[in-house]
């Protein structure tokens, strides 16, 4: 029990630094005065995709997919998250469709 709480506050402490690197991409044209991006809705995120890095934006619920978990770990390991290009999704645009479809 305690590995699995213990895994929980690793998990929860990564997804808000992912939060925390969204929200402060920067505050330049199109961003509001908290550096929030001014055409992503409240209560979602910008995500980059794919070879051509296509910008979708995704509901924050998707964070506590164990699914798209896994494509955030995969993010990690590839990008990291100190980086000034938002979040980069490591997968083909097309198998993002399709996963976050059916997590809709």
């Amino acid at each position: 029990m305690g590995i699995r709480k213990s895994n929980k506050l690793a998990q929860t402490a990564v997804l808000k630094q992912i939060l925390k690197r969204c929200s402060s991409l920067g505050k330049k044209h199109g961003y509001d005065e908290d550096g929030l991006p001014l055409d992503v809705p409240k209560g979602h995120f910008p995500v980059y995709v794919g070879e051509n890095r296509t910008r979708y934006i995704v509901p924050i619920s998707f964070l506590t997919h164990p699914q798209f978990q896994c494509l955030l770990r995969q993010a990690e390991e590839e990008f990291g998250f100190d980086h000034d290009m938002g979040l980069t999704i490591p997968c083909e645009e097309v198998v993002f469709r399709s996963l976050t479809s059916m997590l809709r």
